[in-house]
């Protein structure tokens, strides 16, 4: 069983607002087993709907839309289910009714187009909002099904994960299909895909990379009779995975490099400390994101400039006049600097050159040094970024929390 996902509305295609909403509901789908073959973004134009509509409605199974049910004539959603789906619209009395006493308990007047929520096509039926004015719709027709979701998120979410997945469930028949991401750092798609290829090849459950900024996930998904089973299938193929990765792979889901970083600094009560300058924070922000990171993280410096990196570092001038500020010189001096100054097991560094222009020692835009001391001493890795200001700073994050994470895995 296949399904459609139509997102109305010109905001959306303006970027006024985010779709998240179809995300959301891909995901139900998903686990109710059913396919989402293709998402559709509609403004608010009657001829483009309705010819969308009825092409999805000749590909897939269950169309599903979100948005347009309100009462303003922008709000075409229900009278482009009509249509496509042939059918004519009737007034719901019980529900007419049930929006006269909502306006005037009140004491708000009720403009005529508001009863244009009480309509439904003929072939369908609405779905109670508790949370709105406009009821959704589900319609079953010549064997396919069409549901209409409201836009506002308070009215989406609790349709979507109440009545709507209820009705998938039975709909499908008991087939759920869902994955487990693994995440990977430190070595890139393509590279990914050579090293597992033969576990790719399998119909189910199947296994797909894609690349995230810095990083791979891999996505392994089981299509199964419940959750239990698909994660049964899916634990074996992991395993594989793990052998062949094996420290490349850091964590699963919802899992950050930094939140994995943290509970191993945890696990064994260890502490880190960082210092700064190309990335300007971002570093000490990402660790400090994670809940309970205090346990681990004790501080650290943002030392933009030659001056700070003397002045709260205690770096030697001589050795920035040297080598520059953008060197493995400065950044094994600033690992052992900051380590020292708070007391940390680990102390880390990152200097580079971000752009968009050369710096004043001519260091190309995206070098970057990444430290990292211990009480056995001092290393640092060279990188070398491409991209903008942005990505090369977010690159030499996830480099640092790479190399941290190594040194404590051993």
């Amino acid at each position: 069983m296949t399904a459609e996902i139509v997102s109305v509305g010109t905001e959306l295609l303006l970027g006024q607002i985010v779709d998240t909403h179809a995300a959301h509901m891909a995901r139900i789908l998903a686990d109710c087993g059913i396919g989402c073959t293709r998402r559709s973004t509609i403004g608010d134009n009657m001829d483009r709907l309705v010819g969308t509509l009825k092409a999805s409605l000749e590909r897939a199974d269950v169309v599903i839309t979100i948005g347009g049910l309100g009462p303003t004539v922008d709000d075409i959603t229900r009278d482009a289910i009509a249509i496509a789906l042939g059918d004519e619209l009737e007034e719901v009395p019980e529900v007419a009714e049930k929006l006269r006493q909502f306006f005037s308990t009140r004491n708000i007047r009720m403009v005529d187009s508001n009863l244009r929520q009480a309509l439904k096509p003929t072939s369908g039926r609405q779905i109670d909002n508790p949370n709105g004015t406009a009821p959704g719709l589900l319609c079953e027709k010549n064997g396919k099904v069409v549901i209409a979701l409201p836009g506002p998120k308070g009215e989406f979410d609790p349709m979507a994960m109440g009545p709507v997945r209820q009705y998938l469930e039975q709909l499908q028949g008991g087939q759920v299909i869902h994955s487990r991401v693994l995440r990977i750092v430190g070595v890139g798609e393509s590279s990914v895909e050579e090293l597992i290829r033969p576990l790719m090849e399998a119909e189910n459950p199947t296994v797909a990379p894609y690349a995230q900024p810095a990083e791979v996930h891999l996505r392994v998904t089981a299509r199964a009779p419940n959750r239990e089973e698909a994660e049964r299938m899916i634990e074996p193929v992991v395993g594989q995975i793990q052998a062949i990765l094996g420290n490349h792979l850091y964590g699963f889901n919802e899992t950050t490099l930094e939140a994995a970083t943290i509970a191993l600094l945890v696990e064994r009560g260890e502490t880190v400390a960082v210092a700064e300058s190309m990335s300007g924070g971002s570093l000490a922000a990402r660790l400090t994101s994670v809940p309970g990171s205090s346990k681990a993280f004790l501080g650290g410096a943002v030392v933009y400039t030659v001056a700070t990196k003397v002045a709260l570092l205690g770096i030697s001038p001589e050795l920035l006049a040297e080598h520059g500020p953008v060197s493995a010189e400065a950044a094994k001096a600033m690992a052992i600097a900051v380590r020292e100054m708070l007391g940390a097991t680990y102390g880390v560094a990152i200097t580079g050159n971000a752009g968009p222009t050369s710096d004043v020692d001519g260091k190309p835009v995206g070098l970057a040094y990444i430290g990292l001391a211990t009480a056995n001493g001092a290393v640092t890795d060279e990188a070398k970024y491409r991209g903008i200001r942005e990505d090369i700073q977010r690159r030499s994050t996830q480099t640092a929390l790479n190399v941290l994470r190594n040194q404590i895995l051993g």
